[in-house]
């Protein structure tokens, strides 16, 4: 029984870990799967996949092309396009603000398929269960449960990648603890029933 558990919960650092990765896209082609830290004026510094307790590394902006992050979002890296960034940063950083901080009030996770992960995972196994929760959280929330307030506001492209992007956030985080709650009463059902 021991070993069975241990190899769930294995199981699931697998599958996080597999669907939780930064991809850094150098221009000479190369890709780092990795976890960014923090993007500077200069340079990128992350982590490499896998190893969240390793080195830090940094590496120049001007090596870099894009980074696509797990959530799906993209930032480019060429000359144009940074001077672009920083004159427009102080004017869109309100707006990307304001549409975090909307999607934190606003957005309540409906209809983002957490129930099902959880009853799927109790039900089943949480082997099984694994199959709605990636389905469920890979995908961005629809327009229609994303509840904002005002649809002038999300023509704003900071604002509505922002609401959007928090938004995506939320939904994963309801649907992964749904499932780990489901395995968790998964693994009580198995216990019991094996006693």
């Amino acid at each position: 029984m021991k070993k069975t558990i241990f190899i769930f919960f294995q199981l699931i650092t697998i599958i996080n870990n597999c669907f939780s990765q930064d991809v850094i896209t150098k221009k000479n082609g190369e890709d780092i799967n990795a976890k960014v830290i923090e993007v500077n004026q200069t340079d990128i510094k992350y982590k490499k996949q896998g190893a969240s307790s390793g080195p830090t590394y940094t590496i120049d902006k001007n090596e870099i092309l894009m980074i696509k992050y797990e959530d799906g979002s993209k930032d480019i890296f060429n000359d144009q396009s940074e001077k672009n960034k920083i004159s427009n940063s102080k004017k869109n950083e309100n707006m990307y603000d304001k549409g975090i901080e909307d999607a934190n009030l606003n957005y309540k996770g409906r209809n983002c398929g957490a129930a099902w992960t959880a009853v799927t995972t109790i039900f089943t196994s949480p082997l099984i269960g694994a199959i709605p929760a990636i389905a469920c959280s890979s995908t961005e929330p629809s327009d229609d449960n994303l509840n904002y307030m005002n649809r002038d506001l999300m023509k704003d492209p900071d604002y509505n990648r922002a609401y959007t992007k928090q938004a995506h956030k939320i939904k994963k985080k309801k649907v992964w603890s749904s499932f780990g709650l489901g395995s968790f009463a998964w693994l009580i059902v198995v216990i019991v029933a094996n006693s």
